[in-house]
């Protein structure tokens, strides 16, 4: 592809309207259509439908596993309207961390549900083996031109999950100048979510209760997941629901982004993103707790995380794509900071390189750097005082990841297109300045994460 001036302006308008909405979240990025001349051509026909489909699976090693399915149809109408409709369905399954550290001993934990315990054996990361969830998600987008150089685009976002539901609007203004070599765009989006964990929603830093069978002599009746009688001892759920505040919760998010995008010239194209977020709610998992250690390195309790109820989130992003003769080069930096004091640096990069008139590799190589939420702590000192907020997430700790992958496309003889993508995944959680008392300095409370991801896609 080059970006011929006679093509390319018409093309950039449409797409990067849509693409500015899903930098908020709401759909796939579809500057990456830019690449390929292919979908150009079919952007240009009138009432007409476009679809992509994929299938991504993504294993952690002993960890999470997930399996998506996604359809996205796009129709062309008249006066370069667009309807854009995408389909997500996902399962993950596995392991995921509490947020305990690991202990020089074998550790007992009750589940989320609190109707019966797991454990952990001495030196491993602990870990609840019975994380599940199914998630169907729907986005609808609608484009048009709204005046000249103007052009205009609105969508709907629902996401259902178990324990999770989603709901979001967003809106785009985009203005063409420059010949139209220029586009500057403003998106607006807001999300409600409400939040339903099973087991219900626990007290900050309430300490772990024991699971219902436990030490109790008093039993209820009820029917476990398989619909088999099962008994629960009254006086332990009540000592559950001593640690849980409500059974639900909500937050809310406001995104605005201001994008300005550039055609520099034939075959260089290059955009700029500002984007602020405010999220306020719920914002704990209730999953994730705390080990209490003693001097000695020992756990004595676990404790539920407590984090602040509003979070502010800015990044501002850069992308660069030029085509040489035959290749085509995609690079793009991006630098986020928060009120939590979270920083992180994104590079991302990809080469197309042509085999043949109808085939192309293309490696791909991303660079993620991340420091620590002031908040952050891998365990919390029994000789201390218990602060305001704390989190063992790993996730808002500081670390290090880089994926390396490579992705074979072709163009199959009735025109549609078929790619295959294979990628690994290394995240290397950091220490950022706790001393670990005793035990603690014997274990690895900063377990490195890997991955592979594997994905099919096909366009018709």
């Amino acid at each position: 592809m080059q970006l011929n001036h006679k093509k390319a302006p018409i093309n950039i308008k449409a797409a990067l309207t849509i693409a500015t909405s899903a930098l908020l979240g709401t759909l796939p990025v579809i500057a990456n259509a830019a690449d390929d001349s292919t979908t150009a051509a079919k952007a240009q026909q009138e009432s007409s439908w476009d679809f992509e489909s994929a299938f991504l699976y993504y294993s952690e090693s002993d960890r999470v596993s997930a399996a998506e399915a996604v359809i996205n149809a796009q129709k062309t109408f008249e006066n370069e309207e667009v309807l854009n409709l995408k389909l997500t369905i996902d399962s993950l399954t596995g392991a995921s961390a509490t947020g305990a550290a690991a202990q020089p001993n074998v550790q007992t934990f009750t589940r989320p549900s609190g109707k019966g315990s797991y454990q952990t054996q001495a030196n491993e990361t602990p870990l609840d083996d019975t994380f599940k969830d199914t998630r169907v998600q729907l986005n609808a987008q609608w484009t048009q031109p709204l005046a000249e150089d103007y052009t205009g685009s609105a969508g709907v976002h629902i996401s259902k999950e178990y324990d999770y539901l989603s709901l979001g609007v967003n809106g785009n203004l985009a203005y063409d100048f420059n010949n139209k070599n220029s586009t500057f765009s403003v998106g607006l989006s807001y999300f409600q979510d409400r939040f339903e964990p099973e087991g219900g929603i626990p007290l900050a830093f309430a300490s772990m209760p024991l699971a219902y069978d436990n030490e109790y002599d008093e039993y209820d009746e009820y029917d476990d997941e398989d619909g088999e009688d099962q008994t629960v001892n009254s006086a332990g759920k009540a000592a559950f629901n001593a640690t849980r505040r409500t059974d639900s919760d909500d937050k809310t998010t406001a995104d605005i982004m201001l994008s300005f995008t550039q055609v520099i010239n034939r075959r260089m194209i290059t955009q700029f993103n500002y984007s602020y977020s405010k999220v306020d709610g719920y914002l704990n998992d209730p999953f994730k707790m705390l080990s209490l250690v003693n001097s000695k390195g020992i756990a004595q309790d676990y404790l539920y995380e407590n984090r602040p109820d509003s979070r502010v989130k800015q990044s501002v992003f850069a992308q660069t794509k030029y085509h040489f003769e035959q290749n085509v080069i995609d690079i793009s930096y991006r630098y986020m900071w928060d009120d939590w004091a979270i920083d992180s640096h994104t590079i991302d990069s990809r080469l197309r390189i042509p085999l043949s008139r109808n085939s192309y590799i293309e490696p791909h190589f991303r660079l993620y750097q991340q420091s620590a939420a002031e908040f952050y702590q891998p365990f919390l000192a029994q000789s201390n005082s218990i602060p305001k907020f704390a989190s063992a997430d790993y996730r808002i700790g500081e670390m290090t990841a880089y994926t390396l992958g490579l992705k074979y496309g072709m163009k199959l003889s009735d025109g549609n297109d078929l790619s295959f993508r294979l990628e690994y995944y290394r995240q290397d959680p950091k220490n950022s300045g706790h001393q670990a008392p005793g035990a603690l300095a014997e274990v690895d409370l900063y377990e490195s994460v890997d991955a592979i991801i594997a994905q099919v896609s096909y366009s018709f």
